[in-house]
């Protein structure tokens, strides 16, 4: 695929994995109306992380990004029978490991729920672990199917799963929650359900897709296969590395409940969900579009084309991400306040998560480092490098967070995790992109950091706009309507008019980034390829 080709497949993921955003904006919304930032939902989320451990490892992770450049090897090389076959012997193998995984994780939590002496917090967790363990198998293998339709460059259908998590929450906390008796304790195991139920949705909804492609039922025990060996050889360190992450992650989320607050993982949680919002626009799409095309890329050995992509990619990424991190900093209380203040959700919860979101905010430039240069790395089929520099900037995020815990004010420590987490993260894909232009040559670099500074420069005037814009909007519109009703004109029209501004900047002076953007957008008949030079070229 050409370069305007790819962008406009990851606008096409990122306008279903947005749909899915929204959903799950709603959602939390929602969610947060009866729950806000109470222990009982800061312990769904610390067991909500259980699952999403292994969903990493043996779905969108570590699994999918080794088995991907090996499917596509074996359809190009041996034709689409002998791809069909491994991926049935993997698809077999994953899913008894997975039974092995919830069989032995339900034993193991009903043998702890049974002690004494637990903690409050722990009590809380377990039982909501358990409940929620087996989400690992039906998503696990639902995203394995995503994986597959991807390599088939079926992108649509796999990028509107994930949304469907969110409509059967959205329906849960409408019609089901609220009739449960006994208070937020039982509501809470009540949601922990929904989630188990959601993940069934998503396996079962992948199955006529995967008929479509050519999948078939059935069991194939042959693991000696070498293709299945390759892709578990590769999984080997990428698992290792996201498993430390993942576990990281976890710890983390145990530290603010038990360290900072009951309320410290809520908080955290909403603060992630409204970076996760502009992200999910394009980085989270262009990584999932790209692993499948640099792999195509690598197969062939077309090594000037990955790193083509690569260099258009990342610039596309900063142009979006740039303005969007400004302006999550400068309007971080007014969009928390729009979104999340109503029934449980009181002022004090909107003031601590506003704090973790403005420290959250500038990660969403470095984020997308990762995002492009993970898949590049994968396609090469080299997993070992990405985990090596995860490994150490996990240990350096850990190290961070107990600096944090031990050193920052009670009511800021969740802010200090927040930045901890930034910080970690930008060490890890300014990493990886030095390694990968040593890898592939060139790429770019200092054009990709010639269009940041431009993208900065016009975010600040931007930020300015929609800051001054919101608070002469908000208080003009609070003298004749409610308050929540002028929040919702008043916010959306500062951040309209800030993006005309960025936008209008970008024109004037014509950041080359805009055509980028632009060529993505058109049909594939009036799409022409962007000018842009190789990008080992000044």
């Amino acid at each position: 695929m050409k370069n305007h080709n790819i962008i406009r497949y990851a606008f096409t993921v990122g306008g279903f994995t947005m749909l899915s955003r929204v959903l799950g904006m709603i959602r939390d919304m929602l969610t947060a109306r009866i729950f806000g930032t109470s222990l009982f939902f800061s312990s769904f989320i610390v067991a909500f992380r259980i699952p999403n451990l292994f969903r990493a490892l043996f779905g969108e992770g570590a699994l999918s990004s080794a088995f991907v450049p090996v499917f596509m090897e074996a359809r190009r090389q041996k034709g689409e029978t002998e791809a069909w076959l491994l991926a049935r012997r993997v698809f077999t193998l994953v899913g008894v490991v997975l039974v092995a995984i919830v069989l032995t994780g339900i034993i193991g939590l009903s043998l702890a729920m049974s002690r004494g002496g637990l903690g409050e917090e722990t009590a809380a967790v377990l039982p909501l672990a358990r409940i929620m363990l087996p989400y690992v198998f039906f998503i696990c293998m639902a995203a394995l199917g995503m994986a597959v339709l991807n390599a088939y460059r079926k992108f649509s259908v796999s990028a509107f799963t994930p949304a469907l998590l969110n409509i059967t929450w959205i329906l849960s906390v409408l019609f089901i929650v609220p009739l449960v008796r006994g208070g937020l304790e039982y509501q809470i195991q009540a949601l922990a359900w929904t989630v188990l139920v959601g993940g069934i949705v998503q396996f079962v909804y992948q199955m006529p897709a995967l008929f479509r492609v050519g999948w078939r039922p059935g069991v194939d025990t042959d693991w000696r296969d070498p293709r299945v060996k390759k892709v578990f050889r590769l999984m080997g360190p990428s698992a290792l590395g996201l498993a430390i992450n993942r576990v990281n992650v976890l710890i983390n989320s145990f530290i603010a409940l038990r360290w900072v607050g009951g309320w410290a993982p809520a908080t955290l949680f909403f603060a992630e969900r409204l970076i996760y919002l502009p992200q999910g626009i394009l980085a989270t799409a262009l990584g999932t579009v790209l692993l499948p095309v640099l792999s195509d890329f690598a197969t062939q050995r077309k090594f000037r084309e990955m790193n083509d992509a690569i260099h258009h990619g990342l610039r596309t990424l900063l142009f979006v991400m740039t303005p969007a991190a400004v302006g999550l900093l400068v309007l971080s209380k007014p969009i928390v306040q729009m979104i999340f203040e109503m029934g449980s959700f009181d002022a004090q919860s909107t003031v601590l998560t506003a704090r973790a979101l403005s420290f959250y905010a500038p990660g969403l430039i470095v984020f997308c480092l990762a995002k492009v240069c993970v898949p590049a790395f994968y396609a090469l089929q080299d997993t070992r490098t990405p985990v090596k520099v995860g490994m150490a900037c996990v240990l350096l995020n850990l190290s961070l967070n107990v600096v944090v815990v031990l050193t920052v004010d009670n009511y800021w420590k969740h802010a200090g995790l927040a930045l901890s987490t930034v910080i970690a993260e930008g060490i890890n894909g300014v990493t990886l992109a030095l390694l990968l232009r040593r890898r592939l040559g060139p790429l770019g670099l200092r054009r990709i950091l010639t269009g940041l500074f431009r993208a900065l420069g016009a975010s600040v005037v931007m930020g300015a706009v929609a800051f001054y814009s919101e608070q002469s909007l908000t208080s003009l519109l609070y003298l004749h309507w409610p308050h929540k009703l002028a929040q919702w004109i008043g916010v959306p029209l500062a951040i309209a008019l800030g993006i005309a501004a960025y936008f209008a900047i970008a024109r004037v002076f014509r950041f080359p980034e805009l055509t980028f953007v632009s060529d993505a957008l058109r049909t594939r008949k009036q799409a022409k390829s962007a000018s842009i030079p190789p990008a080992g070229q000044p």
